[in-house]
Formats: structure tokens, sequence, C-alpha cells
């Protein structure tokens, strides 16, 4: 492994709890280095997964971030100055292609259109990455693999990808847990009894309910950790999920009594 990724490297497994056969579908897609989209609603596990698959397959993992101040060359890299003159400097994506390493574009829809475009010569068959301000044709590291990230359910039209991006890809959905396997998760990353976890779980389902009756978005298995993690710490169970459930979700005053209301049926 080249020096410039070992630090990306995943070294300790991560927790992640399969819900089908989303394991080996990836590692098959790896196999043939098939770029993957991951969709999914917010907090459902699929950076989780990203980086349980890159530990699986001993392969360093670059995330990024994306936002709608990103720019192309927030990714493929740009001339730096210092004492000496000007240095080129790779960015995350150029890092992983050069020297084999995943790729993971997480919310990939909040980046603007011209710089998502750069992807595309990385997502066929041609696996390169062209870097016109430096002169360059990158030809993608063997072990390179492109992964992006979106919540189909809370994009506008303005905010999807283009079908010319889309068909590039492999696609896994992902969705919350069944309530058995997120009560699973939810003891297992916080501590809290499997009874407190069912307790949280049942919450989470009661706000999915309200999901487009007033609500965007529902409770996600993220925000069930955060509240266990809490309770987990002896905080007032009905603090903890007014705090780590209820209040991040709205400011609409008849919501939140509503979602308090579903939180003291269970504590």
């Amino acid at each position: 492994m080249h020096e410039d990724v070992r630090d990306y490297q995943v070294t300790q497994e991560p927790y992640y709890r399969a819900v089908g056969d989303e394991v080996d579908l990836y590692e098959a897609a790896y196999a043939v280095r098939m770029p993957m989209m991951l969709k999914g609603p917010t907090g459902c596990g699929k950076t989780r997964f990203v980086e349980y698959m890159a530990w699986k397959l001993g392969k360093p993992l670059i995330t990024v971030a994306c936002n709608e101040d990103m720019t192309a060359s927030d990714l493929v890299g740009r001339y730096l100055l210092d004492a000496n003159g000007t240095r080129w400097q790779d960015g995350p994506l150029t890092l992983a292609a050069r020297h084999g390493a995943i790729c993971y574009l997480d919310e990939v829809v909040e980046a603007r259109q011209d710089t998502v475009v750069v992807i595309h010569p990385l997502t066929d068959n041609r696996r390169v990455l062209p870097l016109e301000k430096k002169g360059e044709l990158v030809e993608a590291h063997e072990d390179f693999q492109l992964v992006i990230s979106y919540n189909p359910g809370y994009q506008s039209l303005m905010k999807d990808l283009k079908q010319s991006t889309k068909q590039r890809f492999g696609a896994l959905d992902f969705g919350y847990p069944e309530a058995d396997v997120e009560k699973e998760i939810v003891s297992h990353e916080t501590g809290v009894s499997h009874d407190v976890a069912g307790k949280l779980v049942g919450v989470a389902e009661r706000a999915r309910n309200l999901k487009g009756h007033g609500l965007d978005e529902g409770i996600s298995t993220r925000m069930l950790v955060h509240a266990g993690s809490l309770i987990a710490r002896d905080v007032d169970p009905l603090a903890a999920c007014r705090m780590a459930l209820v209040r991040p979700l709205t400011d609409d005053p008849d919501m939140r009594d509503a979602l308090d209301a579903a939180v003291t049926t269970f504590f």
C-alpha cells in the first residue's frame, strides 16, 4: 500500500449488522470495480456500511462530505504556493484513484453539477481522471473504486443526480432496519438493555409514520443511538428522547407535542 493512503486504512472492524445480501453484493461489485451508489434516508447506516466494507476488503477509504460550495478543484487538486514556489497537491479523489483507495462521496447531490461531472471519466470503461490544470491524465489504480451516497427522499428536483451520472453506478437501497435488528443495533452501540432499545425503536416507528404528514424525515437509527448513549449515562429517558429525538427533528409546536406524547407512551 502506498504511504500516501496508508493513513486512510480502516484498522478496526466497524460494527455493521447486515440486513440482507448487501455485503455479498458489494463484494461482487468491488471484484469487478463497479462504481456503487448507496441510496437511503439519512442516519440509516450507509456510511458505516462503506467503512465496514473497506475494512473487510482491506482497502483504504477516503471519505468526502459533499457540499454546495465544493469545487472540482476540491476533489481533484490544485496548485499551492509555498516557500519554493508552486507545487501540486492531489485532492481526495485523485489521491484515491492514483493509489488504489475506495473514494466515498457522501451526499453527492449536495455538490454542484459542474463538480459532479469530474467523476464521469472514472466511472466508465476509461477509468481515468484528467487533471486539466496540471496537464496530466491519471489512470485509476486497479484497486480504486468510487462510491457515492444520497437520500432520494429528501431531494428536490433541483437537487437530483442526472441520469447520465446515475446510470454509471450499481445501486443498493438502504432503509431503517426491521424492529428486532434495529433494537440489536441500538443496544450494541450504546450498552442500553434490549428493553430500553425496544422502547426507543417503538418511538422511532411512531415518528416514521408521520413522515409526509408534518415531518420531512423520520427518526433515524443514528438518532436512536444518540438517545441510547444518553440513557446509558443515566440521563432521564424522557429528557434524553426530547434532546436527541424530538428537538432536532422539528420546531413545530404541535408536532413536538405529538412526538413527546409518543415518547411518554413508551417511557
